[in-house]
């Protein structure tokens, strides 16, 4: 039999239509940033392969009649899909999420506003289903198709292989783009918003079916084992240092701790930086480590903030961002502060709308608060120097006590600095990336002696510690060869890996006067512990993997998230234990190796035993079971 067809079937029509329509929405309505063609290609076709994969499932209804009513409805839906999306972005620079849909403050901001974010030219965004609607009822006898097996099995083919295309590119254009958690705006310029939502709803499910066969039993054990292996009883005689003080913290974004001391063409490459370590009132800790897996400075604020580790995959801000926490900005509240995040970049990166919510903060300075131009940004946004200076009638509103955190976006890959910003030249290897890295390093160092002499001149100085950590590493091991060029090695072995996760941490307590540098390992699952001891607030009741960095007796290994650790004796990696002041392998072939083996297969059962505990916390959302009072 042969089948009467239209010219162009009816789905081809409405692909083309509303594929033509979402583009449009993606490049003029949302502010998408594309920074190259491939990155044009991807957000071109996508709209158009995601509308062809929706509709052209209406040739798999027998009735021509339920084809229409698929198309029809399927282009409304779809259309109410793309208009919701673009009124919540309106307000929160943001796409919906399940989970968003859940946070009632979220909900009831935007819908206590709605009115003002719909805008008389929306109804366009519905002109191609009302076209396909009337156009599908005018014409029904010419647009009804039989379509035969052979050809259901052709268009669903090719739409698949269509989808995978687009993802092929998408994946091509940002490497782990599924695994990593990225930003929103990655996956909906990438792969458009309808599979977005898909992978959305795919990853909500996946959480909470982990989390719906918790029951809280699992605490036992976790406690049990922080207990025997982790908590530290007696207080340091740092407890109490800073109590009643406002805590200023600055994120220093990429800054690894191989600069500091450290010179480029016979100039310092942080000399701010060094002299506040020399500075009475700083403590320094030159063995602190990284500690993130593929979130970054997202992972180093999770651990920071509540003393857990990330995840092995993905970002903990963006897969389980609305678990119960008992973060630092939550426990401090009780003690009367005020807390806040500043950082002149979007409120949708890494998902810190939503994460600071859970984890507790007031506030949320993003790039709304500040005065953004060409002029005062490049790269990744406002200029350090700019932040910091706008920053401070913000640190000076807030009320008193605070903890506050600034991060800064400067030194951020690929550290593009214009040459009237740079005051140190760029290094000459066969890596730009670490060429430019000395220059940007440079700009933060001076922006934060700026920012120092700017509260110098308030009263938030006396009145505050100010916290200065790396929040990861800058410089990956692609650019090993360039890397062990500047630091005179023949090659960067994965001991010197390791080594290269140190990032630089300064506690700088104003007229404290007993400042030294602190050469015990330690990494940044110690900072909350830390803090809540210099605000003498106790912690014996809480969950966390940490040690106050002041304490005595702490544990003696810090973990990082592949499995890899470092302890005072020992460094492990790579499969292999090396002995940590020297870098030599430590061999089995004598009673002294044998020994020193076996101690460091311990530290590798208690770290593997501490990362799934960290996992366990996270993927059940066990806190919400736990009562911290």
């Amino acid at each position: 039999m042969n089948e009467k067809r239209p010219r162009i079937p009816l789905y081809i029509t409405a692909s083309l239509l509303f594929g033509i329509k979402t583009y449009i929405v993606y490049r003029f309505m949302f502010n998408i940033e594309l920074d190259n063609s491939m990155q044009e290609f991807i957000l071109f076709i996508n709209p158009f392969v995601s509308a062809f994969v929706m509709f052209a499932i209406s040739v798999w209804f027998n009735k021509p009649s339920r084809q229409m009513k698929y198309i029809r409805y399927t282009g409304f839906i779809a259309s109410f899909i793309v208009f919701a999306n673009l009124v919540f972005y309106r307000q929160f620079t943001d796409f919906i999420t399940i989970p968003q849909l859940f946070m009632g403050s979220n909900m009831a901001d935007l819908g206590s506003s709605i009115l003002t974010l719909i805008k008389p030219y929306d109804f366009l965004l519905f002109i191609d289903t009302v076209l396909i609607w009337v156009w599908s009822k005018r014409k029904e006898e010419f647009v009804k198709v039989s379509y035969q097996k052979r050809w259901k099995v052709f268009v669903l083919s090719l739409s698949l292989l269509l989808l995978a295309g687009n993802f092929l590119l998408a994946e091509m254009e940002r490497p782990q783009l599924f695994t990593r958690g990225f930003d929103r705006e990655y996956l909906v310029k990438n792969i458009g918003l309808f599979n977005y939502h898909i992978y959305d709803i795919v990853q909500h499910s996946k959480a909470e079916s982990q989390r719906v066969f918790a029951d809280g039993n699992e605490l036992n054990d976790i406690k049990s084992f922080i207990d025997d292996n982790v908590r530290i009883n007696e207080k340091s005689n740092m407890f109490g240092a800073a109590e009643g003080k406002n805590v200023i913290w600055i994120n220093a974004e990429s800054l690894q701790s191989f600069v500091i001391k450290n010179e480029l063409n016979g100039e310092e490459v942080t000399p701010f930086l060094n002299s506040l370590i020399e500075d009475e009132d700083t403590y320094y800790f030159e063995n602190f480590y990284e500690q993130t897996g593929q979130g970054k400075t997202s992972d180093s604020e999770f651990l920071v903030e509540n003393s857990m580790y990330p995840l092995s995959r993905g970002a903990v801000f963006f897969t389980h961002s609305t678990n119960e926490y008992h973060a630092t900005p939550e426990i401090i509240k009780d003690e009367g502060y005020n807390s806040a995040v500043l950082h002149a970049n979007s409120g949708s990166f890494w998902n810190r709308f939503q994460m600071y919510y859970s984890i507790g903060f007031d506030h949320f300075y993003d790039e709304n608060s500040y005065e953004i131009n060409p002029d005062n940004s490049v790269g990744w946004g406002l200029k350090d120097k700019p932040f910091f200076e706008q920053s401070i009638k913000h640190l000076q509103s807030m009320d008193k006590p605070f903890y506050a955190k600034l991060i800064t976006l400067t030194n951020h890959f690929p550290f593009e600095l214009g040459e009237e910003d740079r005051s140190i030249e760029p290094y000459h290897s066969n890596s730009n990336t670490l060429n430019n890295y000395f220059p940007a390093v440079r700009y933060m160092d001076e922006a934060i002696e700026e920012f120092f002499t700017l509260l110098e001149s308030t009263d938030l100085y006396e009145n505050s510690i100010i916290v200065i950590m790396g929040d990861h590493i800058g410089i990956s091991a692609n650019h090993n060869k360039a890397m062990s060029m500047y630091l005179d090695k023949e090659e960067i072995t994965p001991y010197d890996q390791v080594q290269l996760q140190r990032v630089p941490l300064l506690i700088h307590i104003p007229g404290d006067g007993n400042g030294k540098t602190i050469s015990t390992v330690s990494g940044q699952i110690d900072i909350k512990p830390t803090i809540l001891s210099l605000l003498g607030i106790d912690t014996k009741n809480d969950i966390y993997f940490g040690n106050d960095l002041f304490a005595k007796n702490r544990k003696s290994y810090i973990a990082l998230r592949n499995g890899d650790f470092i302890s005072n004796e020992f460094i492990f990696t790579a499969g292999t234990c090396y002995n940590r002041e020297t870098g030599e392998i430590i061999e089995e072939d004598t009673n002294k190796g044998i020994e020193k083996v076996s101690s460091c297969n311990e530290i590798r059962n208690n770290v593997e035993t501490e990362l799934q505990h960290s996992d366990d916390l996270i993927y059940g959302d066990l806190l919400r079971f736990y009562d911290f009072d």
